[in-house]
């Protein structure tokens, strides 16, 4: 034992002193784009007319964008496709004897190819992949010379094939595996046959062999970078690879045995931020020894950059090699897939007498050949398997595996704002027709508030500073009076923004509408609760370390003034953001993004040390990213039903209300083509309530955030709408039997 921590020791000092003698460079911008919503960058080899693909992740401009590689200062834009909202583009070569721009588009979750040399879309999509995507890198085996793809997500990614021939091509998928973190960047090496991941809150980066099995890969942790990782990139050698690393606004170059070589420092904008590494290794007219590009964000704005490697690798001492070329031919004899396994599995070649070749067939397929299909779940008993893994749905089913019920949205709100996230229902006092819907932007493009009546007309807009959660405060005592209030956590200044609603549904300023937080805290979700116990009104709000502060509200001097009760963490510690309260059982209800939906006592008093968890990603019903919840009431503590939105996936879990908050159903929301609505997609924030709101809702109300909104003329609006669903279409006559329809909110 004492002999191994020497060694360790010895290790530690060695890898210590070699990061101390790598030097520190610079690696100035030599060109820049104009802004963009920038997440990505791909870059497609060519002779000619070397280019900069990027992303764009813009509602109305989602697609992708090209860029001469060769620019001046500013990057000459040469195309622009808009599939839609897009985070995620790579570049293949020679896949049936064509260059593919491969992407994936946020709306509708479809891959699409594009011949890379014209820029036209080949066929239709493909290879529908409900999910939250977050990284896209792509590998061609060295032996067989087929092309894979890896796709990852929320703990997860995704192996696919690309194939094709006479421009017909399909992508299959290998096998989906879980990688315990969602990773926001990936390479991969050629020299050591690795795949790289690393996610955007930690120094760690991961390895998994790449490799043309559908055996689950061993995770590894390669190593720790000096910060948090924002990006990742691989420089192919002549020999062996360099792993190149960002961290915001510092490139740091390993080689794959993970020694520090060197670290590149971004210089020529301000306070600038990269990601979405790669690299043009070729000479052109303007880089003699290739390029990094990366997308950026500054003082400046967002975009894609390209500099120069040359100086650096120069200084670093490193070896460029401006004749790797991506469309070389595989050296290698090995055939991975043949006829025996129906082109849908590996070959085994056995070397036992008589057994020949066996197979390990891919997702979706089975049998001795891989010739016969089926379908996850048996399609869950709605449809009717077509193919591997490929449902055709019942009708009013859809969704993964056809799983998720289906319902339409009877209206939308008026586009209004930029960047949309949560809405709130405030009911009037005096006719319930009148009611209000309340939605948050909390993009600088029309930051605030918008108020709308039941039929989706924008009545009313009010600044605020990038609002992000909304809930309503019913008969709050403020002095002689007593107010409905709106509250919500405002991310410009990071403090607890407060309106008043009037009887009438007009939002108005009132005295004390503004409460700073704790120092250095940056604030994110929020909701309300009222104790039953004491009759006090308090705020809730989190941070996206999953901190949350709980408020006491009270009114004194003629305004609002708030008081710190309580602080803690909520659920495992990542990514929180939605909550709601039960304030007839005491209870908050808390979405952890990527794990799971949290019960905790909501009274300043209660033990949070300990949460339930009501649903958990991965438990066969629930996706991540858990978003929005919210509560509707009951005739009683025991009844009602609790409603949470999953981002990745385009729907809606409902659970019981009451404890042990029973799984009741899944919902999505797809267009209604009649009244030109379109249907929801990577959704937010939700609301709902179940009393009767007139003759338009007469059965309840849902509200739900949809991230695109798009246009019954086809594209998408660069403002925000939400959707209305009645709520009846989701329960269903019986289960609405145990919803409160005359529930009011002033009189519990």
């Amino acid at each position: 034992m004492r002999l191994l921590c020497v060694y360790a020791a010895s290790l530690a000092a060695s890898v210590t002193a070699a990061a101390a003698a790598a030097l520190d460079v610079d690696l100035p911008v030599s060109a820049m784009s104009d802004e963009v919503e920038s997440d990505f960058t791909a870059v497609y080899y060519d002779a000619v007319r070397p280019l900069l693909v990027g992303n764009d992740g813009g509602a109305s401009s989602g697609g992708f964008r090209l860029f001469d590689l060769d620019s001046e200062t500013t990057l000459t834009e040469t195309n622009h496709e808009t599939p839609g909202r897009t985070k995620l583009v790579t570049t293949v070569y020679d896949i049936g004897g064509k260059d593919l721009i491969v992407t994936i588009a946020q709306p509708d979750s479809y891959f699409r190819l594009y011949d890379a040399s014209t820029v036209e879309q080949i066929g239709e999509p493909i290879a529908r992949t409900l999910g939250d995507w977050s990284a896209l890198c792509a590998w061609k085996s060295q032996s067989s010379g087929e092309q894979y793809l890896y796709l990852f997500g929320k703990s997860q990614a995704v192996h696919f094939l690309l194939r094709g021939s006479n421009s017909s091509y399909e992508l299959v998928e290998i096998q989906t595996f879980n990688t315990t973190v969602e990773a926001s960047s990936c390479a991969v090496s050629l020299s050591a046959q690795s795949v790289y991941f690393a996610t955007g809150d930690n120094p760690a980066i991961y390895e998994f062999a790449a490799a043309e099995t559908t055996t689950v890969p061993q995770i590894r942790v390669l190593g720790e970078a000096d910060d948090d990782i924002t990006g990742l990139a691989t420089y192919i050698g002549s020999n062996s690879d360099y792993l190149l690393v960002a961290q915001e606004s510092v490139v740091a170059v390993y080689d794959t045995s993970f020694t520090l070589l060197g670290s590149m420092a971004i210089t020529g904008d301000d306070s600038i931020e990269v990601k979405g590494l790669n690299v043009y290794q070729e000479a052109t007219q303007k880089y003699p020894s290739g390029a990094l590009t990366y997308a950026t964000k500054s003082d400046s704005g967002k975009g894609f950059a390209v500099s120069s490697l040359e100086a650096a690798f120069q200084e670093l001492g490193l070896d460029a090699n401006i004749a790797y070329d991506p469309r070389k031919k595989s050296t290698g004899s090995s055939a991975s897939i043949c006829s025996e396994c129906s082109l849908n599995g590996f070959c085994q070649t056995n070397s036992g007498v008589g057994i020949g070749t066996s197979c390990l067939c891919f997702a979706g397929f089975t049998g001795e050949d891989c010739s016969a299909f089926t379908c996850r779940n048996d399609c869950s008993a709605h449809g009717q398997c077509i193919g591997a893994n490929l449902c055709e749905c019942d009708e009013g089913w859809g969704g993964l595996y056809c799983a998720f019920k289906v319902v339409q949205p009877v209206a939308e709100t008026d586009a209004n704002g930029g960047d949309g996230d949560d809405p709130a229902i405030w009911i009037s006092p005096t006719d319930r027709s009148e009611s209000r819907i309340i939605t948050t932007t909390k993009s600088e493009d029309g930051a605030g508030f918008g108020v709308f009546d039941l039929n989706g007309k924008l009545l009313q807009t009010i600044a605020a500073g990038e609002p992000n959660n909304v809930d309503v405060i019913y008969n709050f005592p403020a002095g002689n009076r007593t107010v409905d209030l709106i509250y919500a956590a405002c991310r410009t200044d990071n403090t607890l923004c407060l309106f008043e609603m009037t009887a009438n549904g007009t939002l108005q300023a009132i005295a004390g509408g503004t409460q700073l937080t704790k120092d250095d805290y940056e604030v994110y979700g929020s909701c309300v609760y009222r104790s039953r116990i004491s009759g006090k009104q308090y705020l809730f709000v989190n941070a996206k370390t999953a901190e949350y502060l709980q408020y006491e509200l009270s009114w004194a001097d003629g305004a609002l003034q708030t008081t710190l009760v309580r602080n803690f963490t909520g659920g495992s510690g990542g990514q929180v953001e939605g909550c709601v309260s039960d304030e007839a059982n005491g209870w908050i209800i808390l979405g952890e993004e990527p794990h799971a939906l949290w019960r905790y006592g909501a009274e300043p008093d209660d033990d949070a040390s300990q949460g339930f968890i009501i649903g958990e990603v991965g438990d066969g019903k629930m996706y991540a990213d858990v978003e929005g919840v919210t509560l509707v009431e009951g005739p009683s503590a025991d009844k009602g039903f609790i409603i949470v939105s999953q981002q990745g996936v385009s729907a809606y879990n409902v659970y019981r209300r009451a404890a042990p908050h029973e799984y009741v159903e899944t919902f999505t929301i797809y267009e209604n083509a009649a009244k030109g609505i379109d249907g929801v997609t990577n959704t937010d924030g939700i609301t709902a309530v179940g009393a009767a709101l007139g003759d338009a809702f007469p059965g309840g109300l849902i509200v739900t955030h949809d991230d695109a909104n798009q246009l019954p003329e086809g594209g998408t609006s660069d403002k925000a709408s939400f959707k209305l669903v009645s709520l009846i279409d989701v329960l269903g006559d019986e289960l609405m039997g145990e919803v409160d329809k005359n529930w009011d909110p002033r009189a519990s």
